[in-house]
């Protein structure tokens, strides 16, 4: 199944937090959609691996993705080396992504950082023939992403470009909240940890909102690029008061 684009987040629901908005958004707009999770997120202080599968899979259910794969990485352990970036490259030369979307390129949590790059790596080296790889016993073709594109999380970081993602705020939300045992109003076992606080969710909003603001919507998802972002026309750009 070729997708139009794909997600890729180091943990369950770093995808929910970040760019679920603009995965909704495509989607709505007829575009293929898909998650790749590089781990279960099984070092998480609540909850445990079953558990966040589960949610993870009520979550994708709620965004209405093509696909969610899970490339059972270890949390906290796994490494920018040819054995990770080739389980990347397998991905992205199956679904064939145009864009692919990936962690912050700098965050609280070390993991997002890492895997920035990690993701960022091997979408280029995806585009090498002469690396091999296989799927179900036949070979791959080579595939590169037109563009890679860092969602912010947690960290503040000035984006190069934000989307528009008002009419899908409150879905985003309930994407969010699919994982009762991490955050507040869900399940409350477990100690208290920095996003099972109401006031994590609070930011999370206030955040969005910042963004939004930015360019005079209600809700907005910001990005980061190394990539030069080119326009056919100006007519592509948001009209608004300023």
């Amino acid at each position: 199944m070729k997708l139009d684009l794909i997600a890729y987040g180091v943990h369950p629901d770093d995808i929910e937090l970040s760019c679920a908005g603009v995965l909704l958004v495509e989607k709505n707009n007829g575009k293929k959609t898909g998650i790749v999770d590089l781990t279960k997120g099984e070092l998480g202080t609540r909850g445990n691996a079953e558990t966040r599968m589960k949610e993870a899979a009520a979550a994708a259910k709620i965004l209405g993705v093509e696909i969610r794969d899970n490339l059972g990485m270890a949390d906290g352990f796994f490494a920018n080396d040819e054995a990770h970036q080739r389980k990347i490259i397998e991905s992205l030369r199956t679904y064939r992504p145009e864009i692919i979307l990936c962690n912050a390129i700098s965050d609280r949590h070390p993991d997002h950082g890492r895997s920035a790059k990690l993701v960022e790596d091997a979408a280029f080296l995806s585009g090498l023939s002469k690396i091999e790889t296989t799927k179900d016993g036949v070979k791959q073709e080579a595939w590169r992403p037109k563009y890679v594109f860092h969602y912010i999380q947690d960290r503040f970081h000035q984006p190069n470009f934000v989307i528009d993602i008002t009419d899908v705020f409150d879905q985003k939300l309930e994407a969010i909240k699919a994982y009762g045992s991490q955050f507040a109003g869900g399940n409350t076992e477990g100690p208290q940890t920095y996003i099972s606080t109401p006031d994590f969710l609070d930011s999370v909003v206030y955040r969005h909102k910042w963004f939004g603001k930015m360019i005079g919507v209600k809700y907005a998802e910001g990005f980061i690029s190394n990539k030069m972002i080119g326009f056919n026309t100006f007519a592509s750009l948001i009209q608004y008061e300023t």
